[in-house]
């Protein structure tokens, strides 16, 4: 068995746009996929089964193996749940594409309480509660393959996007501690940075680029981050219109004070500490 052909692959928030795009692909790659939608509106409002179940039509028409499922990942039981039907459906859990996520777009100084909250519960809190789930299933069979759903918002930040950025930054990270920890269970974690045209999209950029960023050019990398025989872990992927590159944190050389320096002593060398022009691959030193 090789790529992803008789793996069991839960795909979030795959009623439509990219997730809908991962699961057809994967599906006709072989892979056996759980179709996760909640089926509500970008913002997260409504819910029901027709998007979901749309996809398994499309994929089983197509010749395809794939169950739906309507739980709301933002919670732990229903994580948990999504978790169990796989296991119920197929006998295992191999991978998971964390891709559901929705949107409350405002500035900053039009920020709520309630917007930050909604949006980390689904992206974050989702990809936290699935993952937990398959957790233990993958370190018992010694193979798992998780793709986390980040941003270049979440990279490099984006006007009115406070909530969404900060949600997609924090799961760099928790990819970057699972990579660490699943090594030895052989459980490879990375995190995509798609850039497509979807209805998550669709008014937040300009129409001539939105043409040129057809999903078709992200989800190939998504089912190679899925196979056996992908060894990358740790690494963000950026992909779209045809492109693909990774994208790393790097640190210079910096300057060393061999006692407690003063402000002024700090200022003299602002110049040293921020300089870029000398970097390499960033690591944390306390690790």
């Amino acid at each position: 068995m090789g790529g992803v052909v008789d793996r069991v692959i839960v795909v979030t928030g795959a009623g439509g746009g990219l997730g809908r795009d991962y699961a057809r692909l994967l599906a006709s790659e072989g892979a056996l996929v759980v179709v996760n939608d909640l089926g509500g509106a970008r913002d997260g409002s409504g819910g029901g089964s027709s998007m979901a179940d749309a996809v398994v039509a499309e994929i089983t028409a197509d010749g395809g193996r794939a169950v739906a499922d309507y739980n709301d990942v933002s919670s732990a039981s229903g994580g948990e749940a999504l978790v169990q039907n796989a296991i119920d459906s197929f006998g295992a859990v191999h991978g998971i594409v964390n891709n559901a996520g929705i949107l409350r777009d405002a500035s900053f100084a039009k920020s709520t309480p309630q917007g930050w909250d909604a949006v980390l519960r689904v992206h974050l809190h989702g990809s936290f509660h699935v993952t937990r789930a398959a957790w233990p299933h993958l370190r018992e069979q010694g193979h798992g393959r998780i793709v986390m759903a980040t941003s270049t918002s979440g990279l490099f930040g984006n006007f009115g996007q406070y909530n969404y950025a900060a949600a997609k930054s924090g799961l760099i990270g928790l990819t970057n501690t699972l990579a660490i920890e699943g090594a030895r269970a052989n459980i490879i974690v990375n995190a995509i940075a798609p850039m497509a045209a979807t209805r998550m999209t669709e008014d937040i950029a300009p129409r001539e680029l939105l043409d040129s960023l057809p999903p078709a050019f992200v989800s190939p990398v998504v089912g190679y981050l899925m196979t056996d025989e992908c060894a990358e872990s740790g690494s963000v992927l950026v992909a779209g219109g045809g492109s693909v590159y990774r994208v790393a944190q790097f640190a210079n050389t910096g300057v060393r004070f061999d006692t407690p320096p003063a402000v002024d002593d700090v200022a003299r060398r602002w110049s040293e500490i921020v300089d870029m022009s000398v970097a390499s691959l960033g690591a944390n030193p306390l690790a």
